[in-house]
């Protein structure tokens, strides 16, 4: 064992074009992605409870966990695919059900994004210090940091698809169709994550692929074609044995109109994200509320997260602090590696200011350039989606496009710091002068955040300007000069998103829509993403992260007590209520039917036990019908029922045509109302419905 252990040693030292600063600075970075994604990582208690409650479920019935269902008694379903939350199910099955166990496994996968960016990054030749600098800006990408601490799907997304990218690098590199296969499989894991989104990229990987993968035109084209084939697979299994099972033996598909996945994916999940809900306009005039998941919002509006829908979408009060620092930069970036790369026959590209480096040119220049063209595509459609867009929209959603902004930034970055050409060495400058500012800008919204930091940035961006500029028009000076400068920029590019990165680990992150930065810089309306004062999330707002007693909406008289976790249903029911649940539920299968995933998801947590969500998240599915209903009642499946809120109305895309006012009104006819629970709660009785 000693023996092999050396041998691994000594080929790891002897490995050509390996510095000895490479591995403990990885190491390094990779240590610091797991400080910020795990420091106090319990604080964030269950996190979004709508998640939490469909694992909890899952780990009581193997059936609610194949489905993803919301309740161990299997009604309905959450309105994503459950890839992500079987990651977190097992976890929850091994260790048990608490904030750790749903959210280290988050943490680690942001962690291993961070690793294999840094290794597409190097195998791609770009060399390490641009693997470095890649691997650094997507660990101190602040909604990234924010999405790692909370167990929204995004994670598991990003980690799937960074993980494709770098099997389809080294399926152009080596021309092995198997890894171009297994790269498609991924991405139908990441399908099987979060849908229509996880394709966002397919784009660039075979636009990519066809133009730099060896071998003739046609014989690329026709393994395109087996991967197509094979993502076609990994992406619909699920989605084709869910929808040829009998709709009676299981549960309701959250977020469709019709009890299929197929509608959810092209709905729901698919035109209703860019065309607004429902597939094909904004969200219906009073909708925003039920649509955003109760946040606010208004048509056309992208249900109000991100702000306005064009093209300065990512750059507005609400998202530009969360992935747009580098964004700028990452684009020209782009721009100059790929020119710079196709002038490599001149003397435009050199180890830069330092002579000593020019021993070491980049090595497999085509690769280089394809992995621009992978990380640029990447980057270039989700900007155009995620700004453009119609429907709901989440700033966290913008974590899937800080792997390529990372990786161009390293790439390209580098790229530009090795110019030698008069002309393109002004690159570099230009770049660091226009990400300084555009920092400056940002940091001026909010100037109460840490108000020193704007002038520091400001001032680090003169520094590394101006010496820069020095490094290359002098000689003596150029390697002082030049270690002055690098310094400098690296402040100026990446304090501002350091800051912002940093503010999830001192509070709890809102669990639905998590940011990162200073009250009033990830919410539109002054909430602020870490929870604040007023906003969703903040003491006194919905969803926030107050101990009991502080928080507005629920006080220790609410149900969950100490269980309950940031991120909980906006209408958690008093304890007493959940206490006379419990006690007079009989034999029934579920707890209670109420209107919501916002009510069921907290009472699932509270209790432990499985609740009716009529209306799914919105409380606008049309899952419960009147027919339905006195089934559950005649059968003794279901004695109460709480049909009040905002699924039995329909103010969600169920809406009264649906079902709901029906359900409502044949409650309200048919059961006998509660007077005696001790809560304020309308709570009716349906022993006897007829």
């Amino acid at each position: 064992m000693t023996t092999t252990l050396a041998r691994v040693r000594h080929r790891a030292a002897a490995a050509p074009g390996t510095p000895k600063w490479a591995r403990p600075l990885l190491v390094a970075v990779l240590a610091l992605a797991a400080v910020l994604h795990t420091w106090a990582l319990g604080a964030n208690g269950y996190a979004n409870s709508y998640y939490s409650a469909a694992i909890l479920s899952g780990t009581e019935s193997w059936k609610a966990f194949f489905f993803g269902a919301l309740d161990a008694g299997s009604f309905i379903t959450v309105d994503k695919p459950p890839f992500a939350l079987w990651v977190m199910g097992l976890s929850a099955r091994i260790f048990g059900v608490s904030a750790w166990s749903i959210l280290l496994p988050q943490a680690l996968a942001g962690v291993a994004a961070v690793w294999l960016v840094h290794s597409a990054v190097r195998r791609s030749g770009a060399g390490h210090a641009a693997a470095l600098l890649a691997a650094l800006v997507l660990t101190l990408t602040p909604i990234t940091v924010a999405i790692n601490r909370d167990n929204n799907p995004d994670t598991v997304l990003v980690l799937l698809l960074v993980g494709a990218a770098w099997l389809c690098l080294e399926a152009i590199r080596t021309g092995r169709l198997r890894t171009l296969v297994l790269s498609a499989v991924l991405v139908g894991l990441a399908f099987n994550t979060k849908m229509l989104q996880a394709y966002l990229v397919v784009p660039a990987f075979a636009a990519t692929y066809l133009y730099a993968a060896p071998g003739t035109m046609l014989r690329r084209c026709g393994r395109l074609l087996a991967a197509g084939a094979a993502l076609v697979v990994s992406s619909g299994w699920w989605m084709v044995l869910v929808d040829l099972w009998p709709a009676a033996d299981r549960p309701y598909i959250g977020g469709s109109t019709d009890n299929t996945v197929w509608d959810l994916v092209i709905g729901y999940n698919g035109l209703g994200r860019i065309f607004g809900q429902g597939g094909g306009g904004p969200v219906p005039a009073g909708a925003g509320d039920v649509v955003s998941g109760g946040f606010g919002g208004g048509p056309g509006r992208g249900g109000g997260f991100g702000g306005e829908a064009g093209a300065g979408r990512l750059f507005n009060d609400t998202m530009a602090g969360q992935i747009s620092w580098l964004l700028p930069f990452a684009v020209l970036a782009l721009i100059v590696g790929l020119v710079l790369l196709s002038r490599l026959s001149g003397p435009v590209v050199s180890a830069g200011p330092d002579p000593a480096a020019a021993r070491s040119p980049l090595p497999r220049t085509d690769s280089v350039r394809a992995a621009l063209l992978l990380w640029g595509g990447w980057l270039a459609v989700h900007y155009v989606i995620f700004s453009f867009s119609g429907g709901t929209f989440h700033p966290y959603y913008s974590t899937a496009m800080a792997p390529a902004i990372a990786a161009l930034t390293g790439i390209g970055g580098v790229l530009m710091w090795r110019a030698r050409s008069r002309a393109w060495g002004w690159a570099l400058p230009v770049g660091v002068a226009l990400t300084g500012g555009w920092a400056f800008v940002v940091l001026r919204r909010t100037p109460e955040f840490v108000p020193w930091l704007v002038w520091a940035v400001a001032g680090a961006s003169v520094v590394a300007v101006a010496g820069l500029v020095v490094a290359r028009a002098g000689r003596r000076v150029r390697r002082r000069v030049a270690s002055v400068a690098l310094i400098a920029t690296l402040a100026a590019g990446l304090a501002g998103p350091t800051a912002y990165a940093l503010t999830p680990l001192g509070s709890a992150v809102n669990g639905t829509n998590p940011t990162a930065g200073p009250a009033g810089s990830g919410f539109p309306g002054g909430f602020p993403g870490q929870g604040g004062p007023g906003g969703p999330g903040g003491p006194g707002g919905p969803g926030g992260s107050a101990e009991p007693g502080q928080d507005g909406a629920r006080t220790p008289e609410r149900a969950g007590g100490g269980r309950r976790g940031p991120g909980m249903g906006r209408e958690a029911v008093s304890t007493r209520l959940a206490a006379y649940l419990r006690r007079e539920r009989g034999s029934a299968d579920w707890l209670v039917a109420v209107s919501s995933a916002q009510s069921a998801s907290a009472l699932i947590l509270s209790t432990g036990e499985p609740v009716i969500a009529m209306g799914g998240f919105t409380g606008g599915d049309p899952a419960m019908t009147v027919a339905k209903l006195k089934e559950y009642v005649a059968a003794g499946r279901l004695r109460f029922v709480m049909p009040g809120g905002e699924g039995a109305g329909g103010a969600g895309r169920g809406g009264p045509e649906r079902g709901g006012a029906e359900v409502t009104a044949w409650v309200e006819a048919n059961c006998a109302k509660v007077t005696d629970h001790g809560g304020t709660e309308i709570l009716y009785r349906c022993d006897h419905g007829g």
